[in-house]
């Protein structure tokens, strides 16, 4: 983890000025690599001169045999001569050079394909990696206007489309450069005028590259930003196909995915057309060097200017010579993708959090659980307050629920302890320490939530007790269970504490779900508990147990309860009477309900709608 904190740090001070230096600032990664990747450019080096061997090879062959033509009278007449089977043997040199030429061409094309994908993946997986941890990172500001679809769609799609960069562009751009290089040499060696000639087309195929390069990328770009508008509402909608289900919307749903899914389309087409107008015309462009060859040499030959054997050689040499061009303009697609995807991967990873660990963090081991807020101010959207001088204090082993209407900040209150978020203004202290002090790890160590939207993960009942504290037993795990009143209905279920419970346990009711969590918080073990609607899940019968259990669960511990039920709150030390995001009234239970107030009226309400139930 230390090597990603360190490689992502040197990230966000390297900012990118131009997608090409998007995907440089991705190279830290390729770091663990290098000697693969020597390799591999020593391998392409090799496959270069292999290939420039091949043509250079024939020419000698069809020189060797125009001076057989001369010495001997012609070439049929070798077999009739003494001298037949020393030619036979220069044949079969040639022969031999040819094939061997191809052969170690073979060897070296393939550790050239194996290592660069073997780096290329590993680069892949590490930045995958590197991105999630950031990920990780990131407060849960980040995730309020983010689809999860959108970001998964960056963390894998994009990724994908730097994969051929690595193992096929950069290789095949260095290969190509060589031959380029190469191939003019030879050309210049055989015929510098009708070299000349040969690379007239290669400005204009370098104009066009650079003209179309631009355009490409950028409609590349916004293709891989509709697909991942695509992939959001995709993810959104199956985890919520129950309420698509439920409230008749199938057509409604998929009109919108058709719609997603065509502007995807239609903007990935108008990158394909691009490329469809570049390709002919590159292609042209290539060609256009061996009109030139076939006039101009022609004549030179015609004119006793340049050897038969020579023409032959310049026209392989031309045919690879425009060929690595080809490739490279053709691979221009490729590597737009890429880089609009290396833009949209760095542009992730720039995004800074902003609850960050200390530069020297506090280690607080086992808190004693004090925890009091002072003057704190918080806004999700500056200039729109969420909670308004905020000030109280919980001493360890008491209990401090909050109450009042829906939206007034109290799951804001509890987020700010563990530093889910960070105050505006003020402070929240654990025993007298400022939380953004201590160490993420320390401070959330010592904090259990139960939260009303209860997440499971897609694994076992036993694996989801468990995860908050992995160092327990099976038995510790089974004893929470039985506090959180969970384990008569596991003992139920086809394979009891081993059965896979689907992701986001959606094999389970919400009343088991709620229970498995109050397990995992129990089993935790920590000093600092916060029960944001604990029981808001279950019914009346299955409640009173709990509270039981909550009860001695709290005994000890510092206890923050957010909650609307007055059962929940009544026997807390205090409770805070939040509106419009102040605190209105503070107090016990029974100071607060002796006096006119908004708690007195709230526990009048729920009275009366209790005696309305039994009534009915």
């Amino acid at each position: 983890m230390v090597e990603y904190d360190t490689l992502l740090l040197r990230l966000q001070n390297r900012k990118a000025i131009d997608p090409l230096r998007s995907f440089w600032r991705l190279r830290g990664f390729l770091r663990p690599y290098r000697w693969y990747m020597v390799a591999v450019i020593l391998a392409t080096v090799g496959v270069t001169l292999l290939n420039l061997a091949g043509p250079w090879i024939l020419r000698e062959f069809l020189q060797y045999i125009q001076i057989q033509r001369v010495l001997e009278g012609g070439l049929l007449s070798w077999f009739n001569d003494a001298a037949t089977g020393d030619i036979v043997r220069h044949l079969g040199i040639f022969t031999l050079l040819y094939a061997g030429a191809y052969i170690f061409r073979g060897v070296f094309q393939f550790m050239t394909s194996y290592l660069a994908h073997v780096t290329a993946w590993r680069f892949v997986s590490d930045l995958r990696v590197a991105l999630y941890h950031h990920l990780q990172k990131l407060s849960l500001r980040f995730y309020q206007d983010k689809q999860t679809g959108e970001v998964m769609s960056r963390v894998v799609n994009d990724t994908n489309h730097i994969e051929p960069l690595v193992a096929h562009n950069i290789p095949d751009l260095i290969v190509n450069s060589l031959m380029i290089a190469g191939i003019a040499a030879i050309l210049f060696y055989l015929f510098p005028s009708l070299a000349l000639l040969t690379l007239l087309p290669v400005p204009l195929l370098v104009i066009t590259v650079l003209a179309f390069s631009g355009k490409t990328r950028r409609a590349f770009k916004t293709a891989q930003e509709k697909l991942a508008d695509f992939n959001a509402i995709l993810q959104d909608n199956i985890s919520g196909i129950k309420e698509i289900q439920i409230f008749t919307r199938e057509q409604h749903e998929g009109q919108r995915v058709k719609r997603r899914s065509e502007r995807y389309t239609d903007n990935l087409l108008t990158a394909l057309k691009i490329m469809a107008i570049y390709h002919p015309t590159v292609e042209f462009l290539g060609a256009a060097g061996t009109f030139l060859i076939i006039f101009f040499g022609g004549r030179a030959v015609i004119q006793g200017q340049l050897p038969v054997e020579d023409l032959i050689a310049f026209f392989l040499y031309q045919g690879m010579f425009y060929q690595p061009i080809m490739l490279l303009a053709r691979m221009n697609e490729q590597v737009q993708m890429a880089l609009a995807s290396s833009e949209r991967v760095a542009d992730l990873l720039d995004v800074q959090p902003d609850v960050k660990e200390p530069k020297n963090p506090v280690r607080l081991g086992r808190a004693r659980g004090e925890i009091r807020f002072e003057n704190v101010n918080f806004s999700y959207v500056e200039g729109v307050p969420v909670l308004q001088d905020i000030s109280f204090t919980v001493r360890p082993g008491e209990s401090l629920a909050l109450v009042g209407p829906t939206g007034v900040g109290k799951s804001t209150i509890a987020g700010l302890i563990p530093r889910f978020y960070d105050p505006t203004s003020g402070r929240v202290l654990i025993d007298g320490i400022d939380v953004r002090d201590l160490s993420l790890h320390s401070l959330r160590s010592n904090i259990s939530m139960v939260l009303q939207d209860t997440f499971l993960f897609n694994g076992t009942v036993l694996d989801n007790i468990l995860y908050g504290n992995p160092g327990k037993s099976r038995k510790d795990a089974i004893e929470a269970a039985r506090i959180a009143n969970a384990h008569e209905f596991i003992e139920a279920l086809p394979n009891g504490y081993d059965t896979h419970i689907g992701e986001r346990g959606v094999k389970l009711s919400g009343g088991q779900k709620q229970r498995l969590s109050i397990a995992r918080a129990i089993l935790k073990d920590a000093p600092i508990l916060i029960l944001d609607e604990a029981t808001s899940a279950v019914d009346v019968e299955t409640e009173s147990l709990i509270q039981e259990a909550l009860k001695r669960l709290m005994a000890g511990r510092t206890t923050i309860i957010i909650a609307h039920r007055l059962s929940t709150v009544r026997d807390a030390t205090a409770i805070c009477v939040l509106q419009e995001g102040r605190i209105v009234q503070y107090g016990s239970h029974d100071e607060l309900i002796a006096v006119e107030g908004p708690y007195r009226r709230m526990c009048l309400r729920q009275l009366a709608a209790a005696r309305l139930d039994i009534a009915g």
